[in-house]
């Protein structure tokens, strides 16, 4: 993350308060920042992920068969607030499969987790900031409205972590973690899908 983008997440971060004290001195981009969100209790450990932990959580490398569920290309640009494109971040993201289940011991839900779902995956953005995973439409976990997790890293710090949500979806009224966002907030993170050539597609921007 660059200084002026952790400076204005922090003022951000401190409420009107504290922006009425700098606003003048250090003016901010209009842009809007990706809210932060829990990260949940299904973040899998090193030890908990599969060897394959590339971007595409559909095939698992060796595996004869690709995971259940609706198929979707995930993609879009990591960037300041500057819309400066940040090159050589991790972007991660992981999920539950198409029955709802986490790989991840702390799910005891008596579904067996799809052998075939990578369940977590990561990428490193490009020279223009882009990332991209092949992943599985969410769907809804016990609770939760359908979501994809979503963790940045700058080298080992942990500069984000948020929830990328399906734009419209009825469970969103009912979710109280996205209920937490604003209305800005929460179309920065809303997934809207068109039909591609091999599958959907949506695009999520990060902003940081």
């Amino acid at each position: 993350m660059t200084e002026s983008s952790t400076t204005r997440r922090s003022i951000l971060k401190g409420g009107l308060g504290a922006l009425g004290t700098v606003a003048l001195a250090n003016p901010l981009s209009a842009t809007e920042l990706t809210p932060d969100a829990t990260e949940g209790p299904f973040y899998p450990t090193p030890a908990m992920r599969r060897s394959d932990v590339d971007n595409d959580l559909v095939r698992i490398m060796g595996a004869v068969r690709e995971a259940g569920g609706e198929v979707i290309t995930l993609r879009g640009r990591l960037t300041d607030a500057d819309d400066t494109p940040l090159e050589g971040y991790r972007v991660e993201i992981w999920q539950c499969d198409m029955n709802g289940r986490y790989m991840h011991p702390g799910d005891d839900q008596a579904t067996e987790f799809d052998a075939a779902f990578q369940g977590f995956g990561h990428d490193i953005t490009g020279p223009d900031g882009s990332y991209s995973f092949r992943t599985i439409k969410p769907v809804t976990y016990p609770g939760r409205t359908p979501h994809i997790h979503v963790k940045v890293l700058d080298g080992e710090t942990e500069v984000l972590t948020t929830q990328f949500y399906i734009a419209g979806h009825p469970g969103n009224a009912r979710d109280r973690i996205f209920n937490r966002m604003s209305d800005p907030e929460a179309a920065a993170v809303s997934m809207t899908f068109t039909q591609g050539e091999a599958s959907e597609e949506t695009t999520v921007d990060i902003v940081i």
